[in-house]
């Protein structure tokens, strides 16, 4: 008497499934003969049928994904023999038969190295025509009627997206259609290389069955790096439905841990740049692909094309909005000029310039008997005085490209050098400092207030650390050190009405005759003797 088996293969593990009903069901219900809760499985797959003269026969089910007997579509009742490999959806069953009581040998299971890969590389331009130039196979429907109703679809599809103001409306959009045109998909992820760097981050994901959304991993783990970056960097359309059996992605941790065997991706790519990647997997078989998975490429990259646009004008929009955040508080700080270089050059990650050691000159200029005058005033009019002074004083700082780093009190702190490289910086700074001094006096000549006012000004070079400072709360563009530190003990040495410089400053002045030497001081906190030079041109 011949028996009926069917060898089933499970990672590492084998099991031998006796038929023993001349009638026996496969699928994903529990009350199958066979119960497989595996991917790509429909819940009434199979049937394998014993007719009258003891022939085996196996029947699919109208299964999702198709049956294959020997890697051949069952689309009508087919003989089972000894070693036949029936193939529904990710799950291979080897057909044994043997005389009771026998031990017969089998064909062994495909292996990796035998299997047929079924992994498609497309060029993305053919793609996108191929969807649009359809060949239909309905009846009645003209490939030309096809071609129409798939344009109109695109125009429609490419109006909601122009429509999106927002990433989360794009990936809205999309989700609606690739959900509503494409059956076979579970799970979709949209992937963008924000900063221009080559670094895909998903932006969304989605999935077709809502109840499992909150699953989806927000890191986007359960998705393919290694597909997403191919696609990415060759500009190539990737459909696979045995990533496992691939070399090209075999050695992914995440395809052979997570299960990965069906998958999709194409680039978002307008001919000129690729901003991102459109992924979507699903458990699909690859029989599924050889009948319908070309045509839904096709259409997945045809839709890529649109999104591609989209995301462009998104990542330009988002761009335009954080210069103009940066611009905005630059402009507290630096020279026009000096603004739209560190925008151009693109030197502000996060909307932060990083502290940096700099060779700088710093320059503090203080307002001279502020504490006497502050007595006479009322607040408001102490504001308007400061607000009204340091608006005339920070126009010389910024004519010589200096980079306003706060003001303290009545005390203006300022330095060259940062963030643009400034060789010369220490003749900009005692320009500055000059410039101060002569607009100040032609201000009081005018009765620029009640009474004449006058400034003390100390400059020191050397080293600093430069860049923003502070909490996510609040930050400050400042330099730090203890070339700072010099410049603001330097001020209390300084005759008012005019500008000290250290010997560090003199030194690399290309006129230094217009600084004379005032002796050597010692100030709070420096342990050594420090030589001060005074400007001559007000003596």
């Amino acid at each position: 008497m011949t028996e009926l088996k069917l060898r089933l293969q499970e990672g590492d593990t084998e099991t031998i499934v006796s038929v023993d009903q001349d009638i026996f069901t496969i699928g994903r219900l529990p009350e199958c003969s066979l119960y497989l809760p595996f991917g790509g499985v429909s819940r009434n797959h199979a049937r394998l049928r014993k007719t009258a003269d003891g022939t085996w026969i196996i029947e699919d089910l109208c299964s999702k994904n198709g049956t294959q007997l020997n890697e051949c579509l069952v689309t009508c009742p087919q003989e089972l023999n000894h070693g036949d490999i029936i193939c529904l959806g990710n799950v291979n069953l080897v057909v044994l038969f043997a005389t009771a009581g026998t031990q017969v040998a089998i064909k062994p299971t495909p292996t990796v190295e035998t299997a047929e890969q079924r992994t498609i590389f497309r060029n993305v331009k053919q793609l996108q025509q191929q969807w649009i130039e359809a060949n239909s196979k309905d009846s009645g429907i003209s490939n030309k009627d096809k071609t129409i109703a798939r344009l109109k679809d695109l125009v429609d599809i490419a109006k909601n997206l122009c429509a999106a103001t927002s990433i989360e409306e794009i990936f809205s959009q999309v989700q609606q259609v690739v959900f509503r045109y494409l059956d076979s998909i579970d799970r979709l992820a949209l992937l963008i290389d924000v900063t221009g760097n080559g670094n895909l981050e998903l932006m969304n994901a989605a999935t077709r069955n809502v109840a499992q959304q909150q699953d989806l991993a927000a890191d986007g783990s359960w998705i393919s790096r290694s597909i997403c970056q191919k696609v990415f960097d060759e500009k190539v359309v990737i459909q696979t439905a045995d990533t496992q059996k691939d070399e090209r992605f075999s050695g992914e941790h995440s395809i052979l841990v997570k299960g990965i065997l069906s998958a999709m991706a194409v680039p978002l790519w307008d001919e000129n740049k690729v901003v991102g990647v459109l992924y979507a997997d699903a458990c699909l078989s690859s029989y599924h692909w050889e009948r319908e998975g070309e045509e839904e490429l096709s259409f997945f990259s045809a839709l890529a094309n649109l999104v591609a646009s989209s995301v462009q004008r998104w990542l330009l929009v988002e761009k335009l909005k954080t210069e103009e955040v940066i611009r905005h508080r630059l402009e507290r700080y630096h020279s026009p000029s000096v603004v739209q270089q560190l925008i151009s050059v693109g030197g502000l990650p996060d909307g932060r310039l990083l502290p940096t050691e700099s060779e700088i000159s710093i320059l503090f200029a203080d307002l001279v008997g502020f504490t006497a005058i502050s007595e006479r005033l009322k607040p408001t009019a102490i504001a308007q005085l400061l607000n009204n002074l340091f608006e005339e004083m920070l126009q010389e700082v910024f004519t010589y490209g200096g980079t306003l780093d706060k003001y303290i009190g009545d005390c203006i702190m300022a330095f060259f050098g940062a963030p643009e490289i400034q060789p010369d910086h220490a003749d900009r700074a005692t320009s500055a400092a000059k410039g101060m001094l002569t607009r100040l006096e032609k201000l009081n000549l005018n009765g620029f207030w009640q009474e004449p006012l006058q400034l003390r000004i100390a400059i020191n070079s050397g080293k600093a650390v430069v860049g923003d400072v502070g909490s996510s709360q609040r930050v400050d563009y400042t330099a730090l050190g203890a070339t700072i530190n010099l410049a603001a003990r330097m001020e209390a040495v300084c005759p008012p009405g005019e500008c000290v410089i250290s010997e560090v400053t003199y030194k690399m002045l290309s006129q230094p005759s217009d600084f004379h030497e005032m002796g050597e001081h010692r100030f709070k906190g420096i342990n050594r003797l420090v030589k001060v030079y005074q400007t001559i041109m007000h003596e």
